[in-house]
C-alpha cells in the first residue's frame, strides 16, 4: 500500500534521488528552476508516497511565485518511481496536492507541462503571461482553484521575494 505524506526536511536528498532517477540530467537548468531558486518549496503541500517498506515512490512538490504580480503556486516536479509509474500514483499526487493547496488558500496554480496530461486535472493553457526563457508557451497551463482567479491576470511570473507575504492570494 502507498501511503502519501507532507514532505519533511529529512525527505529532501531522498526526493533530488528520486527526481535525478527519473528527468534528464541537468533538469535543475531549466528556465522554471530560476523561479525556485532560493526559495523552499510551500510547507505541508509537496507531498511524498511512500511504500510498505518506507521506500520513497513518488513525490510532488509546490512552490510560491508571482504570476503577474499575484501569488500563485508553482506545482512541480511531480515524480515517480520507474517500478510504480502507470498505478496512477502521479495523478493522486497531484489531486491531493492541488487539494490542500485549495484548503490552504491558495487561489491559483501554475505549471509548465504537457496540456494533454495535465489537462484531466483541471489545468488549461494560460496566455498572457511570461514564463523565463526559453518556455515554449504552449506548455505554460493553469488551474483557478477559486472560481475567476486566472481572470486578467498577465505579465511576468517571477520568484516569491517577500517571506512574510501571506502565502494565499
Amino acid at each position: 500500500m502507498i501511503r502519501l505524506r507532507p514532505e519533511r526536511a529529512d525527505d529532501w536528498w531522498e526526493v533530488e534521488a528520486l527526481l535525478d532517477l527519473c528527468f534528464a540530467p541537468g533538469r535543475t537548468a531549466l528556465s522554471s528552476y530560476r523561479l525556485r531558486d532560493g526559495v523552499p518549496p510551500v510547507p505541508g503541500l509537496s507531498l511524498v508516497a511512500r511504500d510498505d517498506d518506507g521506500i520513497l515512490v513518488g513525490a510532488i512538490r509546490f512552490w510560491p511565485v508571482r504570476a503577474g504580480g499575484r501569488a500563485a503556486l508553482l506545482l512541480g516536479p511531480v515524480a515517480v518511481h520507474p517500478t510504480h509509474q502507470g498505478e496512477g500514483l502521479g495523478g493522486g499526487l497531484i489531486r491531493d496536492g492541488l487539494a490542500a493547496a485549495r484548503a490552504a488558500g491558495w487561489e491559483r496554480v501554475i505549471l509548465v507541462g504537457d496540456a494533454p496530461y495535465y489537462s484531466r486535472f483541471g489545468f488549461v493553457r494560460l496566455d498572457g503571461l511570461d514564463m523565463p526563457q526559453p518556455t515554449n508557451p504552449d506548455r505554460v497551463l493553469g488551474q483557478a482553484l477559486r472560481p475567476g482567479a486566472w481572470d486578467g491576470i498577465a505579465g511576468a511570473v517571477t520568484r516569491w521575494c517577500d517571506p512574510s507575504e501571506p502565502e494565499g492570494h
